[in-house]
């Protein structure tokens, strides 16, 4: 974390400062697509963010097992002391493990929502024993908390100008857009790991079932059947793309090219997938190094003229409290998508 960003966002406290710049390192790490969207934010802006997909990142770290040695039961145990930790820091607004401590400061700085974090977890404590989903339905379930949760955690932070509630099921879908396209790029390496995220009736559709998916990941060999499955998630995953779109418009400019950018790295993770034959079982799509400049090129200028249009300020953006989360109509309507 810059020292000008931590002014900007007006944290003064070295230990909060040390916290922030712990979660700013873990994105710039591990989340390099949409660490470089970040960088367009305003500098203020900057660290809850940061604060959000660290925290996101250090509990999906624990779940996945750290260093691949420890057993269920460590992870357990130690995915129940995150729990308690941030239950704890989100009573009193700190916590002595450096990630919760700025994470909780962001949720009181901009008064996210408590249960959007007990969601989150709740999706966390699934992946320990959850290793395939039924349909899409079941899925979204499970998506609901690991994804667009970090959306709506997202909106206070990021400001509307709309009222936050009608721009909240668009900001869902994006969460779970992303995830999807997570989950599309890496079908081997959470193979690997027991799990299976795209749903069973989707691959039973094309004829797809765990063990041809085991299969192909053992031979290196690929099969027309999980190509036209691998293609059917990817259409699946677009249509998500295309609900959540209009949300951008609702954010406040000067964030604007953030998102956007977002959206077009994450989409052309979809495009690489596609062009490379949808190789997701043997290898992980990525982005040409020039087309990511490309896009961040062209955010910079989106960038630019937003500062032009709009002041700067420091601090959080005024706003509604944060509303609930989406609930079951969204969850209807996802079920229905997935039908079509």
């Amino acid at each position: 974390m810059t020292a000008r960003e931590l002014d900007a966002a007006g944290i003064t406290a070295p230990d909060l400062r040390a916290a922030y710049t712990a979660c700013r390192e873990l994105n710039a790490r591990h989340g390099r697509t949409y660490f470089l969207a970040t960088r367009m934010l305003p500098p203020e802006r900057r660290c809850a963010v940061h604060a959000l997909y660290g925290f996101a990142r250090w509990a999906d770290d624990i779940v996945d097992g750290l260093d691949r040695r420890e057993t269920p039961a460590e992870r357990d145990r130690l995915l129940g002391v995150l729990e308690r930790d941030l239950a704890e820091g989100l009573r009193r607004g700190g916590a002595d493990e450096p990630v919760v401590r700025a994470v909780a400061d962001t949720a009181g700085r901009y008064g996210i929502a408590p249960v959007l974090f007990t969601d989150f977890m709740a999706s966390m404590r699934a992946d320990l024993t959850v290793t395939d989903y039924p349909t899409y339905r079941d899925l979204y379930g499970y998506m609901h908390g690991s994804a667009a949760v970090i959306g709506l955690q997202m909106l206070p932070v990021l400001g509307t100008v709309t009222g936050r509630a009608e721009a909240e099921p668009y900001a869902a879908a994006l969460g779970v857009a992303f995830q999807l396209t997570n989950f599309l790029r890496d079908v081997g390496e959470d193979l690997d790991r027991g799990r299976v995220y795209l749903p069973a009736d989707l691959l039973s559709a094309h004829g797809v079932d765990r063990p041809l998916l085991e299969w192909s990941r053992r031979t290196g060999r690929d099969d027309a059947r999980i190509r036209a499955a691998l293609v059917a998630a990817a259409a699946l995953t677009r249509d998500v793309y295309r609900e959540a779109e209009p949300g951008i418009a609702m954010l406040e400019p000067r964030v604007r090219p953030c998102i956007r950018t977002a959206f077009l790295l994450y989409g052309g993770i979809l495009d690489a997938i596609a062009e490379g034959g949808y190789p997701v079982l043997h290898r992980r799509a990525v982005v040409p190094v020039r087309r990511r400049a490309a896009v961040a090129a062209s955010g910079l200028v989106r960038v630019a003229a937003a500062r032009v249009r709009a002041p700067a300020r420091s601090g959080p953006p005024p706003g509604p409290p944060a509303g609930p989360a989406a609930g079951p109509a969204r969850r209807r309507r996802a079920g229905r998508r997935a039908a079509r």
